[in-house]
């Protein structure tokens, strides 16, 4: 029978040694403890911008049914997803519609298009005076307000401790999103 003596380092028994373990448990604290607020401010940061595509792609839709039906359509703030809101601000969402008598309200012959309720996760969409109350398309795709003056502005789409997210709406209609380093409120 032969014996054979392994040497101290080739031990047969399975397992890790204390520092082992120590090393392994401060390596995943380090990539914890750095990676979560990263992950969680990366969440926040995609949903704002998410939001803020959603209002322009909404704007790009609202273009487009205009040039496509050959009238009117307006998007407005609205509490009840019905009619227009007189006050309030664009964070309890919008209502898209033809607007066949171009009036700037909503009645039983015309068609409600679109309905987008409050965004949620704390995102706040404010807009300047120009785009207080609604934006209106006419059937070129222009953006003009009721009375016929030139539409244009920005919409400020914003989430706590986030950078603001401007939507801008040009007087031809045409809708970019601009990043900003403005720290929300």
């Amino acid at each position: 029978m032969r014996v054979t003596i392994l040497p101290a380092y080739a031990r047969l028994d399975s397992g890790f040694s204390f520092i082992e373990i120590l090393v392994a448990l401060a390596i995943f604290s380090l990539v914890v403890g750095l990676g979560v607020p990263s992950y969680r401010d990366w969440i926040a940061s995609r949903q704002l911008a998410n939001h803020a595509e959603y209002l322009a792609e909404t704007l790009n839709q609202a273009r487009s049914e205009a040039v496509k039906r050959q009238l009117r359509v307006n998007v407005c703030k609205s509490d009840d997803g019905k009619q227009c809101a007189a006050a309030g601000t664009w964070s309890a969402g919008w209502i898209m519609f033809a607007d066949d008598n171009r009036d700037g309200s909503i009645e039983a012959p015309e068609s409600l298009i679109r309905h987008d309720g409050p965004p949620g996760n704390g995102i706040t969409v404010t807009a300047n005076h120009p785009l207080d109350s609604y934006v209106s398309y006419t059937n070129f795709g222009y953006a003009r307000m009721l009375n016929g003056a030139l539409q244009m502005g920005t919409f400020v789409v914003c989430k706590p401790g986030q950078k603001a997210i401007d939507v801008v709406l040009a007087n031809s209609g045409r809708v970019r999103i601009s990043r900003t380093a403005r720290i929300c409120p």
